[in-house]
């Protein structure tokens, strides 16, 4: 790593509220001095007060993360996507028609404030309309292709992770054999299923659509955070709306099917993929926070991470998987 990228990477993680303040009024809006930090770990989101006009909400990116390009794949995806009248949310842009914007060390992209409560998941109709909006997102995604953002892979998502994690020592010693030998157990699980499904279409998707990425409203749900977006099947940007068993589970499938068909073709065979990505990204997510262990916001939002317990409750989770994986796939109607 060059001086310049380790001081971009000191700088973000030591941002402070003059620095974002002054970020964003380089873009020609006065601050009116409040702003409230928002959940995110990845990079660092506020909400900013603006004088005589609504709030926005400023997206810093984290550095290394993604280059330029990739980050303007994504505003281009949403873009393309509010123009089509899909109630995502896409950055603001300035009088030089950019979106992403460079200050000092940092770069970040404004948007508009929207409000909005979480779906519920047990109604049927909210997740009708959330497969319909999705549906509606994926027919555009699959009509080009990124050319910066990765895919959504067995080796990005499980064996890099755990490999990571298993060469820096990063797990307890007196749980590293029984994680490599999880790992052993589990990969081919998941290579499995993928060869069950086939050669499924591989399409621009959101990448990380879990419930508190909508913002439900006036009976509409809006699409937040397309940080994640890359490529892969279109399961993946449903799956992450079935929880608990397999019973509960099959209807809200249904549920949420009811409304994607209305738009778009489904694959049955992508079902098979359900537990292997589930398994996948609760792999890549602990490789994830080990990476960030040196992020000072990391330290105060995720103390449990540095113990043995987080570890112990790690491995069995994932046994838990690797018997979710030898069951059948749920079943669609």
């Amino acid at each position: 790593m060059n001086h310049s990228d380790q001081k971009s990477i000191t700088a973000f993680q030591h941002l402070v509220p003059d620095e974002i303040l002054d970020s964003i009024e380089s873009q020609g809006y006065l601050c009116n001095g409040r702003f409230l930090a928002l959940n995110s770990y990845e990079n660092r989101v506020y909400q900013i007060g603006i004088e005589e006009s609504p709030s926005i909400i400023a997206k810093f990116y984290r550095p290394k993360r993604w280059s330029d390009e990739a980050i303007m794949e994504e505003h281009l995806l949403t873009l393309e996507l509010e123009k089509s009248e899909i109630p995502v949310v896409a950055p603001l842009i300035n009088q030089y028609g950019e979106t992403l914007h460079h200050y000092g060390h940092y770069r970040f992209a404004l948007y508009p404030q929207k409000g909005g409560r979480t779906p519920e998941l047990d109604n049927p109709q909210h997740l009708e309309i959330i497969g319909r909006f999705l549906a509606r997102i994926h027919l555009h995604g699959e009509q080009s292709d990124f050319q910066y953002r990765p895919s959504l892979n067995i080796e990005q998502f499980g064996i890099e992770p755990s490999q990571y994690l298993l060469k820096n020592r990063l797990i307890p010693m007196e749980l590293e054999s029984a994680y490599s030998n999880l790992m052993n157990d589990l990969i081919p699980k998941i290579q499995h299923r993928f060869d069950l499904a086939g050669n499924v279409k591989n399409i621009r998707l959101h990448g990380d659509c879990h419930p508190s990425n909508i913002l439900w409203r006036d009976g509409i749900p809006h699409i937040v955070d397309f940080d994640d977006a890359r490529t892969g099947p279109a399961i993946q940007d449903l799956w992450m709306f079935l929880s608990g068993d397999r019973q509960y589970q099959t209807i809200r499938l249904a549920d949420l099917l009811e409304g994607y068909t209305q738009f778009r073709d489904f694959n049955p065979r992508e079902l098979h993929l359900i537990e292997a990505l589930r398994t996948l990204r609760m792999i890549h997510y602990a490789a994830w926070l080990a990476k960030r262990a040196s992020d000072p916001a990391f330290q105060l939002a995720f103390p449990w991470f540095y113990t043995a317990r987080y570890w112990d409750d790690h491995i069995l989770s994932l046994k838990e998987q690797s018997s979710a994986l030898d069951n059948p796939p749920l079943i669609w109607d």
